[in-house]
């Protein structure tokens, strides 16, 4: 059967492209309209963007180029080695900061990179002061706070030994003051106000530096959260948060190519452990990603996929390789081998697969795998 694509896809008229088993497109107009949005919302302050895992799966280099030429100049990635690959696709103006700070030992290749890393603790802190110390300048660095989420940043009983250090001079720039929001995709969540009042007792304990404290939830929240540098990341993506309306565009698209097509009685077993048994004579097809590829195991026999706009359910269980699907409420000769279902878009977003797998929508994002062929538009 001829390839059968969908209409708004300008793709090759070939189905696999060089193997793969199906497009995963990401729209940069999307992406970048997102950005100008999120930077609307934190304006006077400037928004960063947060570009760790790759970011979020979708071409860390892409996507930090294309926000680049939309005016952002500030970019997180967790893991120092993130860094270093970034850091020539940028320009010398972009700052590029490390979440996690450093690790012993990678201290000058960041100084001579021009990377900055995100002190969490003393340690970090007297290490990078060391080596300022050593090469004979100030370097830039940020420091976090933790103000209630247990996990990062310089916990309270540390903070006199910041204070004791600064006291005797520094060799280490200041850019800002951060902490992150442990539960702003919830805006009824009192940690929220909670964090907040903490870390204005930080700002009136550290006078005089920027601060940085809204994420993607943080933006939602209000003025009082937005600080100098907002730090967006799902929702550049196109992912919801939880309780609001999301106004930001779908970056990504995901569709499936068909491996084989099959017609079954009723009471035939489907998958590893003949988890499904039809109820009725039922028209399957086999599509070719599975849990490999990064929709999750817990689909099984819950959520759909589609085409044409027509809801196919997924039926039996998601094995590694491949998803079986109910296609009976199609026309026979509507789908065959090579054909292209909707995983993720209009009538499946992000956030609807993440729900019907009780995971978030970030989860789906990173995990969408090596063996889709990738097309920017």
């Amino acid at each position: 059967m001829h390839t059968v694509r969908p209409n708004d896809l300008h793709i090759e008229d070939a189905c696999v492209v060089g193997g793969a088993s199906g497009y995963l497109t990401i729209d940069l107009g999307a992406l970048s309209r997102n950005y100008e949005l999120l930077a609307g919302m934190a304006a006077p302050g400037k928004a960063a963007a947060v570009v760790k895992a790759d970011a979020y799966g979708l071409g860390a280099e892409r996507v930090s180029r294309t926000l680049y030429a939309r005016g952002c100049r500030h970019f997180f990635v967790a893991q120092f080695i993130e860094a270093t690959r970034l850091r020539p696709a940028l320009s010398h103006d972009a700052r590029i900061f490390v979440l996690n700070g450093l690790q012993p030992g990678n201290e000058d290749v960041c100084a001579y990179e021009n990377i900055v890393p995100v002190i969490n603790s003393m340690d970090q802190w007297r290490n990078w002061n060391r080596t300022a110390r050593r090469l004979g300048r100030q370097l830039p660095a940020v420091v976090q706070f933790d103000t209630g989420m247990s996990r990062l940043g310089l916990p309270p009983e540390e903070r006199p030994l910041l204070d004791e250090a600064l006291a005797h001079g520094s060799d280490v720039d200041i850019l800002f003051m951060m902490s992150h929001l442990a539960s702003a995709d919830d805006g009824d969540s009192a940690q929220n106000g909670e964090q907040l009042e903490e870390f204005r007792k930080i700002a009136t304990e550290y006078p005089g530096y920027d601060l940085s404290f809204a994420n993607s939830g943080g933006l939602f929240l209000g003025a009082p959260y937005r600080g100098t540098l907002a730090r967006p990341g799902i929702a550049l993506y196109g992912g919801s948060l939880s309780g609001a309306r999301n106004p930001t565009e779908a970056v990504v698209r995901l569709d499936v190519a068909i491996v084989q097509t099959r017609t079954v009685p009723g009471g035939t077993k489907v998958g590893y452990g003949g988890a499904h048994v039809t109820t009725r004579e039922t028209r399957l097809a086999t599509i070719a990603a599975g849990y490999a590829d990064g929709l999750p195991r817990s689909l099984s026999d819950r959520g759909a996929v589609y085409f044409d706009g027509v809801r196919l359910p997924i039926v039996g269980r998601v094995s590694m390789d491949s998803i079986t699907i109910d296609v009976s409420a199609l026309p026979e000769s509507a789908i065959g081998l090579g054909s292209l279902v909707e995983v993720i878009g209009p009538n499946r977003t992000l956030d609807d697969i993440a729900e019907e797998a009780g995971t978030i929508s970030y989860e789906i994002l990173t995990q969408l795998g090596n063996r889709y062929h990738r097309q920017y538009r």
